[in-house]
């Protein structure tokens, strides 16, 4: 079984993830993989440079210089999104080849990436703005002020919902999301509740 996870930043993805992880699934992390592949793929990094140039240094994303363009205008986000895009899709597909029988794509672009198309079943994990924020403060040791131009940058929670097969509110603390978590992989079928 494929499942599609998505949501915007700071909601909780990599709990369900885990919790996937430990169930002896495989956990195919677009983010992840689009960090991993600004180490090892030197044509993203010139398309990246091309397009917003100073943003690369001595063959390094300068993530901060980039964010601090593409948080504040969707249509630089969305050329972004355009160069990455390609790169992340053609690694996912790789790594299907060889995935066991339970899948997880984590993908905050996962319809626009169409990689809903490869899902048995899709999730839009939500959390409410000010817990976003906090974990985002805390996780990426950015402001407040930051934190929020990157949640303003994406997509309402709302397209999330109402483009998924199931929705898991992140409202409580880490250990209640975990077993949200279980019972929705029970409720699947996935395991045994």
């Amino acid at each position: 079984m494929i499942i599609g996870i998505t949501g915007g930043t700071g909601c909780g993805k990599t709990t369900l993830l885990n919790v996937i992880r430990d169930c002896g699934g495989v956990v195919l992390d677009c983010d992840a993989i689009y960090h991993e592949l600004l180490q090892t793929d030197k044509q993203l990094l010139l398309d990246i440079e091309n397009r917003f140039p100073g943003t690369v240094e001595n063959g390094v994303l300068q993530r901060k210089k980039l964010g601090a363009i593409v948080f504040q205008d969707k249509n630089e986000l969305k050329a972004l999104g355009t160069i990455t895009g390609g790169a992340i899709r053609k690694e996912v597909m790789r790594r299907l080849e060889n995935s066991s029988a339970l899948t997880a794509i984590d993908a905050i672009g996962l319809f626009e990436g169409k990689y809903d198309q490869l899902c048995d079943v899709t999730v839009a994990v939500t959390a409410p703005e000010e817990s976003r924020v906090q974990r985002l403060v805390k996780r990426d040791g950015i402001t407040e002020e930051y934190a929020r131009s990157r949640i303003a940058a994406q997509r309402p929670q709302s397209d999330f919902v109402a483009l998924c097969d199931h929705t898991l509110c992140n409202d409580g603390t880490q250990a209640d999301f975990q077993k949200k978590c279980l019972a929705f992989l029970a409720d699947l079928g996935i395991i045994k509740p």
